[in-house]
């Protein structure tokens, strides 16, 4: 008897995890952290342990992931030398714990950009439309909070503009969490809601629009550069969820970049100073994810290429009427259960975008 399961299921990885430049790689750093001056670098400290917290994570996986493959190549060796059917049967129960690990593994490689591994700043911005917009953005926050929770990252909304009637017109949030820059850049772009308005009173299907933009939280240690005289600084009382309990002053922050028009603003602070500090931390996120896309542009005009612009562009749609499902306009990945799919589910949109991704780049 021959058994076509391994055959089947067998993909030749190869080395392009390059698992011994890795643990090359732990070794450099445990050495420097050897070092009795280790300890007074500052930020770089930090850098480097999340660094080793990784790369042996990455490691351990592709160690687990041999073992299990081996013991899976002999049971299927046994099992098909004795005719062994349940032997078979084994090695089909082992196949999905093992496809998960070599998952969590081509994850770590897709995730490989300068800033992959930072923490986001996220924001939500409804588009026009009014309340049906306004409350489309509140769904759109609640799905992201729920997505975070899932992951285990800590969120914070550092601003929050309520709707007129119902919803939010616009909500930032701080993002903290190991790759949460690198999983929520996928989410970047226009979102389409489909459904019938719970705010008609005729009961028509309406379509509304909202946006998403993510930045990585750039390091205090200067990636860009800010002069003061550049900014505009106006100061106003919080308002609305996240900002309405929280001070009785005019201690919010708004802060104008006159050069670009970018404007950022902090209110989650009872401080002036603590929310300023904010501001100027997202308004660097801005800046740099705005150099980036300059050169970006720069770069597909000298080749030839014309690349979609994620945050310009329609990414995926949540259809609720006249049937029901989501559908991501990039890569196809789509979704029956909108339920799930608004209570955080969206893990198989992600990772279908960073698959892509690192297959255009490869």
């Amino acid at each position: 008897m021959r058994s076509k399961i391994w055959k089947r299921r067998s993909t030749n990885s190869g080395g392009i995890f390059d698992v011994a430049g890795k643990k090359e790689r732990i070794q450099e750093i445990e050495a420097e952290i050897a070092d009795p001056e280790f300890w007074n670098r500052g930020d770089e400290t930090q850098d480097l342990l999340r660094d080793r917290t990784s790369l042996q994570k990455t490691v351990e996986n592709w160690e687990e992931a041999t073992r299990q493959l081996n013991d899976l190549k002999v049971l299927v060796e046994l099992g098909e030398e004795a005719e062994d059917e349940d032997a078979l049967d084994e090695v089909r129960a082992g196949l999905p714990p093992l496809e998960g690990l070599v998952r969590k593994i081509e994850m770590a490689r897709m995730l490989s950009e300068p800033h992959d591994r930072s923490n986001a700043i996220f924001s939500i911005n409804a588009g026009a439309g009014g309340t049906e917009a306004q409350d489309w953005a509140e769904i759109l926050l609640r799905m992201y909070l729920r997505f975070c929770e899932r992951k285990g990252w800590r969120t914070e909304i550092t601003d929050y503009q309520p709707g007129d009637e119902a919803g939010v017109k616009s909500v930032t949030l701080d993002v903290e969490g190991e790759y949460a820059y690198g999983f929520l850049r996928a989410e970047m772009g226009i979102h389409r809601l489909v459904r019938i308005s719970p705010f008609d009173s005729n009961a028509r299907r309406h379509t509304s629009f909202c946006s998403v933009f993510v930045f990585p939280e750039i390091e205090e240690a200067a990636e860009v550069e800010v002069n003061d005289k550049d900014l505009k600084v106006d100061t106003f009382r919080a308002s609305g969820a996240g900002g309405q309990h929280i001070n009785k002053t005019d201690s919010a922050i708004r802060i104008t970049h006159v050069p670009t028009g970018i404007v950022v603003s902090c209110q989650s602070e009872r401080s002036q100073h603590k929310n300023r500090a904010t501001a100027m931390k997202h308004l660097k996120a801005r800046l740099y994810e705005l150099e980036k896309r300059k050169k970006e542009e720069q770069t597909a005009s000298l080749t030839g290429e014309k690349k979609e612009i994620g945050w310009g562009s329609q990414i995926r749609s949540y259809v609720l009427h006249p049937y029901r499902m989501v559908k991501d306009h990039r890569t196809g990945h789509e979704m029956g259960n909108t339920d799930a799919v608004l209570d955080g589910d969206l893990e198989g949109f992600v990772e279908a975008y960073l698959l892509g991704q690192a297959e255009t780049q490869a």
